[in-house]
Formats: C-alpha cells, sequence, structure tokens
C-alpha cells in the first residue's frame, strides 16, 4: 500500500512539473515523440504503399494483350456482312455502309505510307478490320476469351493484326469519326511491328496513336496549355507507372503524351527517332535505346520538352495582350467539340436512313420471289431485285446494290 501512494504521489509531481513547462516546450516534446513513431512505421507504410501502387507498365486501354494466332477464334460473320479486300488490308462491314468502306481503304492506304516515312521502315503488311454497328456487335466479333473493353468503340490486336472499330461509341452512343479511330489503332498495331512486339512505355504508345491520328488538336493544346501555366503537368515517370484512370488527369495525361511524341519526331530527329524504333526491334531496353538515339537521358530530355513548353504557352499570352489568345483557343476547342457532336448525330442518322433502304430493298426482293413462286400475272424476273420507289439500283458483276 506505501508502495502504490509513493507512485501516486511521483506521479502526481511529474504531472505537476508538466503542467509547470511551457506549451511551446511541451509541443516540441510531443511533435519528436510523433515523428519517431513516424519514422519507425514509415518503411513498412512505404513499402505497402509501392506493393500497392506498382502496378506494371500495361499497354494501352484499347490494345489488346498478346494473344496467341494459333488459339485465336474469330466469329463468323453476319449474312448482312461484306468483305473488301485490298491489297494489305481487308475490311469486313455491313453491306449497307459498304461506301464508307471504300472510302477507308484510300484513307488507309495515305495513312500507311505516313507512317512508313514516320517510322523509317515499312510497315503494316496486312491488316483485318472489322466495323461493327454497336460495341455488343463488336464484342461478338472480337477473338474469343478477349472482348474489347466495354467502354472501348475502337481495339486493336497487334499479335493477330486485328482492329475492331464500332459505328457507335459505347459511352455516349454517338457516332464516332471512323477514320481517326482507324488511325488510331492501326498506329497501335504498325508500333507493335515496328518494335518487334518488345515494351515500350504506355505513354509512348498511346501518344504515339493519338499524335498520328491527330485527335481532338484544339481540346489538347488548351489541357497543355492550362497545365504549362498552372505548373502541374504530370512528370514522365508518373505515366510509367500507369496512366490515371478518372478526371482530368486522364486529359492532361493523353494530350502530355501526344506532345512528347511530337517533340520527339521533330524534323532535326526524323531519323533519331527511327533509330529508337530499329533499337528497340532489336531488343535493347526503351530507357537505354531512348538516350543512345537522343544522346541524353529521358530526364534531360523531358526537361527541354518542359522549357519548350513553358515558351509556347507562356510568353505567348504576354505578348497576345492577357490571355487573349487562350480565349480564343478554348473557343476553337469548345467550337470543335460541338462540330463533332453534330457530325456524331448526322452520321446516326445517314446511317439509319441506309439501314432502312437496305430492309426496304430486301423486303422487295422476298416479295418478288413469293410472287413468282405463287405464280402471280406480271411477276418480275427473278434475277432482277424489284425497285422500291426513290431507291435507284444499279447492277454490278451479277450482284445489285442501292445508289446512295
Amino acid at each position: 500500500m506505501a508502495r502504490s501512494r509513493l507512485a501516486a504521489l511521483l506521479r502526481s509531481a511529474r504531472s505537476a512539473r508538466l503542467r509547470r513547462l511551457p506549451r511551446f516546450v511541451r509541443f516540441v516534446r510531443l511533435a519528436s515523440v510523433l515523428a519517431f513513431v513516424f519514422a519507425l512505421a514509415w518503411p513498412a507504410g512505404l513499402a505497402l504503399a509501392n506493393a500497392g501502387d506498382a502496378a506494371p507498365d500495361l499497354p494501352p486501354r484499347d490494345v489488346s494483350v498478346v494473344v496467341q494466332p494459333d488459339a485465336a477464334k474469330l466469329a463468323a460473320l453476319p449474312a448482312d456482312f461484306v468483305r473488301l479486300d485490298h491489297d494489305w488490308i481487308a475490311i469486313e462491314l455491313p453491306s449497307s455502309i459498304r461506301e464508307r468502306g471504300d472510302a477507308l481503304l484510300h484513307e488507309a492506304d495515305d495513312f500507311r505510307l505516313r507512317l512508313s516515312e514516320d517510322f523509317g521502315q515499312p510497315t503494316l503488311e496486312h491488316v483485318l478490320v472489322r466495323i461493327a454497328r454497336t460495341p455488343d456487335q463488336m464484342a461478338e466479333l472480337a477473338p474469343q476469351a478477349a472482348p474489347p473493353p466495354a467502354y472501348a468503340a475502337g481495339v486493336a490486336y497487334p499479335s493477330l493484326s486485328l482492329v475492331l472499330l464500332a459505328m457507335q461509341a459505347p459511352e455516349t452512343w454517338d457516332a464516332p469519326d471512323l477514320t481517326e479511330l482507324l488511325k488510331h489503332e492501326l498506329t497501335h498495331v504498325a508500333l507493335s511491328d515496328a518494335v518487334g512486339s518488345h515494351h515500350v512505355p504506355r505513354w509512348f504508345d498511346e501518344g504515339l496513336a493519338i499524335h498520328e491520328s491527330g485527335e481532338l488538336p484544339w481540346m489538347r493544346t488548351k489541357t497543355l496549355w492550362d497545365a504549362t501555366l498552372g505548373k502541374h503537368l504530370l512528370p514522365l515517370s508518373y505515366l510509367d507507372q500507369g496512366f490515371p484512370r478518372d478526371g482530368y488527369e486522364v486529359n492532361e495525361a493523353y494530350a502530355e503524351s501526344a506532345d512528347f511524341v511530337r517533340f520527339l519526331m521533330r524534323d532535326a530527329d526524323r531519323a533519331r527517332f527511327g533509330s529508337l524504333l530499329e533499337r528497340v526491334h532489336a531488343g535493347v531496353p526503351f530507357d537505354r535505346t531512348l538516350a543512345d538515339a537522343y544522346g541524353s537521358d529521358i530526364r534531360k530530355l523531358e526537361y527541354e520538352w518542359r522549357e519548350e513548353l513553358s515558351h509556347r504557352f507562356g510568353i505567348l499570352p504576354i505578348v497576345t495582350g492577357g490571355g487573349l489568345l487562350w480565349v480564343l483557343i478554348a473557343g476553337l476547342a469548345g467550337t470543335a467539340w460541338l462540330k463533332r457532336r453534330r457530325l456524331a448525330k448526322a452520321k446516326l442518322a445517314e446511317w439509319a436512313r441506309e439501314e432502312a433502304e437496305m430492309d426496304a430493298r430486301i423486303e422487295a426482293a422476298r416479295a418478288q420471289r413469293e410472287n413468282a413462286a405463287s405464280g402471280a400475272p406480271g411477276a418480275p424476273d427473278d434475277d432482277v431485285p424489284q425497285r422500291v420507289p426513290s431507291i435507284p439500283l444499279v447492277e454490278h458483276d451479277g450482284r445489285w446494290y442501292t445508289v446512295h
């Protein structure tokens, strides 16, 4: 009992002394204890955080993981699809938009030449493109066990030299720009061929596809401008670890990736870019190849690129009078977005009209066959489809097509 009373008196005296200490001293002591505890816990916490965050650098979200060609099996085409073969590329699509397929073939020819010039080597030996009406149909046309992402209107399968496109975007149900979308996915296939399927960072793969397809240039310019003036550009090392998935950083990541690739592909560095692809194809790691080709490591190149951005977006607004150019670019970006929305709606309406015309033609042909089978007087010849008012038809190689 005496011992417990003594201990209580000591605790009371100690508390009294602590209370007599200045608050600042007590705060410093408490902060020191907390810092010590935090220092002990920091390594373990950091290890856990790294274990959870350090995901491997995956390919772009619209590029499928490696699919073995021998194991890949494509579903049969719907009955109303046609196949257009043209030298190095074949397009399978609904017969009602055959003319659009012909136009895409010519666009793809020109784009292939551009990629060969940019890469410094021939590219895209053979590619199959399948164009579906909807994202659900695109999934049906995909290789078994390798469906496209639910949010994608296009996806590339480089190991199969296959590209899938949808005539409707899954999230907005708008009609995407098929030419732009095709160029984007063809770039993924071409890059995989050029580097022999060796690893490249995701920012390089996705940035090259966006740069080559020329998607949303005004929106990307505005995003880069905001990030540069706001001093919140994302480091390439951050993008190496993985792209952000949501929010403003997504647009910033894509805009930065495309612009840094543009920086690497400047006319003065065109030969360096081709050398970069060749050395990666030979199996040299990307970072080492980049340093050898450009004579600078990735950090120095990123610093030079940021300096260029500061000159492009830092000095120019002052010269043009307090951000007047920013307002102009913002207006152009908004106008471009509205124009794309109007074009998307117009495309959907046109495709629906073409589908309706094709349905009417099929129904007319079915009625013609029924009349011929019943022996109705005046039934038209079986080999010539009955014309539907206001839908002109033309024969070519024994087949009949609507004329739009």
